[in-house]
């Protein structure tokens, strides 16, 4: 393994029965991401690159191939298993947000502490913590219908670090903002990673989203086709 990885994948396929005949959406796919990286991957739709983060965060399992999370091989546990790495050691942010639209900001923040075992006084308080650090230190109460896209996207943030995760999953994390809002979520990105030293996967079609990336990986038709890196992220 990599020095310092906490992500590698050798020979990931992924294949789905489509109307009884195999389609192939992943096809070998090799991946290494250090901690502490930010990563983005690229290509057009349909290429598998939100398949290979379905894999990367346990939300799916490869066909073949094996998949290592920070040192443990992961690609064959089953759902239970696979349901505890994905509460305590992946922090997911979608570009939907995929908030419970009749809970508050707080209760959205505080919903993975609960699962984890957290008691209600200090899950609450860590939400509080994690809400005023992205900026919503007085939209507590407020439910989703009542925020910005903006602001829902930073319950979302601030939900995805509740558990202090080593990687963080984002797909097409500015997708539905305007572009002066879907930077400032940017800019808080960078501004946690460089707190935290987070590691950092973004499937994205921006290249302004992209460029902050360490490395940007083009993926098509289910392979990774090329690489381009660069020597630090920059808002």
């Amino acid at each position: 393994m990599a020095s310092g990885a906490v992500v590698r994948a050798e020979g990931l396929w992924k294949i789905y029965q489509e109307g009884g005949t195999p389609l192939a959406v992943l096809r070998g796919v090799d991946l290494s991401i250090d901690s502490g990286e930010i990563v983005a991957l690229r290509g057009p739709s349909g290429s598998g690159k939100s398949t290979l983060l379905n894999i990367l965060g346990c939300l799916d399992r490869p066909s073949r191939g094996r998949y290592w999370l920070g040192g443990k091989d992961v690609s064959t546990l089953d759902a239970t298993a696979q349901a505890w790495v994905r509460l305590h050691y992946i922090g997911f942010i979608f570009q939907t947000f995929h908030l419970i639209s009749h809970s508050t900001a707080l209760e959205n923040v505080a919903l993975p502490l609960h699962y984890a075992g957290v008691p209600k006084a200090s899950a609450h308080q860590t939400a509080r913590a994690l809400l005023a650090r992205v900026g919503l230190a007085d939209r507590l109460d407020h439910r989703p219908n009542q925020l910005s896209g903006g602001q829902r996207q930073r319950v979302a943030v601030a939900r995805a670090l509740a558990l202090k995760p080593r990687l963080i999953l984002a797909d097409e994390p500015t997708g539905a903002l305007d572009t002066r809002t879907g930077q400032e979520i940017l800019g808080l990105l960078l501004e946690l990673h460089a707190e935290a030293r987070l590691t950092l996967v973004l499937v994205t079609h921006d290249p302004n989203v992209a460029s902050v990336a360490h490395r940007q990986i083009q993926v098509r038709d289910g392979l990774i086709v090329g690489e381009t890196r660069s020597d630090a992220p920059a808002a």
